[in-house]
């Protein structure tokens, strides 16, 4: 070994001991610290650190939902081009659900003893404002129990567009005709060397966050996304991260931060590699690392697939999602993973992975069912 080989391996084993000082102090790390776990840590270290932050806020807990996914409509005016999920408006993929449906899988979803309805789509032309508010209207009538987590920051930004008016505004009628909190999605990556070039016009990172700080002011909690796996860099993953902690400090609004895979296939980038199991254990520690100020981190089975997720529970994840049934965003993109799990698989699959199985409702609160009925209890707090 060399005198220059030797003074490097000892430069980055003294960073790595400098960060894993900070991560048993719970102090944070900085971008350049994210940097070096990017690009120099093994994946067996992350894991380990990432697990110390995950049991330090969470034991030995993981969490799921009962939810069901609606997408109302497929249409979209954007082009994103790592979307497989859109149509445009004379495409026979394309389409529009009745009220009459949105209703039957609102009342699908109650029957099956879901606490959540998911509720995100396209950018319809030709649809009015109205439309997309009376989704929410008339699910919170008919069903006033479910949990309606409903819009990315793109579709409110797109409301905006649509009625000239401000998206602190809308959301408040939103809140009002029975929204609940928001999805994290339409983040995608936030610096616009990548953004500009994977999903030109839409919403830009500053839209995102004013709106999620917006929702956060009214009362509305949110989650958090990043989409890894496509053209960008560490640089902009940790970016990206450090951006989310920052509004997350000034608001708290944040609830879980869920690391999406990018899924190539049947989009525009379907000559980029699926990302690996090491990239997506990778993304989940650094995520859990630097995400100091995050009391969740998701392993979203339905993107990563069940096996991969499970073993995120020790790379940092200590949220599995729900039994989700009728996602077709991730399906059309290539998802092999199952349309839904049951709740009985789902704790299966937590217990194997040596975590201690609690379904939780959308705002963190323990479920507790009996004989087919179900209520909150305790708010799920994290431990530090």
């Amino acid at each position: 070994m060399t005198a220059t080989a030797s003074a490097a391996d000892r430069l980055s084993a003294d960073c790595l001991s400098a960060i894993r000082r900070k991560v048993e102090a719970g102090q944070r790390l900085s971008f350049d610290d994210g940097m070096f776990l990017e690009e120099h840590v093994d994946l067996f270290t992350l894991g380990e650190l990432a697990n110390q932050v995950r049991e330090r806020k969470n034991g030995n807990v993981a969490y799921f939902n009962v939810n069901t996914h609606i997408n109302p409509t497929n249409v979209c005016v954007y082009r994103c081009i790592f979307c497989a999920f859109r149509a445009d408006l004379k495409s026979p993929k394309g389409y529009v659900m009745p009220d009459e449906q949105i209703l039957q899988r609102a009342a699908e979803a109650e029957e099956r003893g879901a606490t959540e309805l998911h509720i995100v789509g396209g950018l319809h032309h030709q649809l009015p404002y109205d439309w997309y508010l009376n989704v929410v209207r008339i699910i919170h009538r008919e069903h006033p129990r479910l949990h309606l987590k409903a819009y990315t920051a793109v579709e409110w930004d797109w409301f905006a567009r649509l009625t000239g008016r401000p998206t602190r505004d809308i959301l408040a009628e939103f809140r009002d005709a029975g929204l609940g909190s928001l999805p994290g999605g339409g983040a995608e990556i936030f610096h616009a060397d990548v953004r500009d070039k994977i999903c030109e016009h839409k919403a830009d990172a500053g839209a995102w966050i004013r709106i999620h700080r917006e929702a956060h002011e009214l009362g509305l909690r949110s989650n958090a996304t990043m989409l890894y796996g496509h053209i960008e860099e560490a640089r902009h993953r940790i970016d990206h991260l450090c951006r989310l902690r920052e509004l997350q400090d000034e608001t708290g609004g944040f609830q879980t931060f869920i690391p999406l895979a990018f899924h190539p296939a049947n989009t525009k980038l379907d000559h980029l590699p699926k990302p690996s199991v090491l990239r997506d254990l990778r993304t989940m520690a650094v995520s859990r690392l630097m995400l100091d100020n995050f009391a969740h981190i998701k392993a979203y089975w339905i993107m990563l697939g069940i096996q991969t997720a499970q073993i995120a529970l020790s790379y940092g994840a200590d949220d599995l999602d729900g039994t989700v049934v009728h996602e077709k965003i991730y399906h059309d993109a290539g998802s092999d993973s199952p349309q839904e799990l049951t709740v009985a698989e789902i704790r299966r699959l937590i217990e194997e992975a040596g975590r201690d199985p609690i379904e939780r409702d959308t705002l963190y609160r323990e479920v507790v069912r009996d004989e087919g009925s179900w209520q909150t209890g305790r708010v799920l707090l994290p431990l530090a």
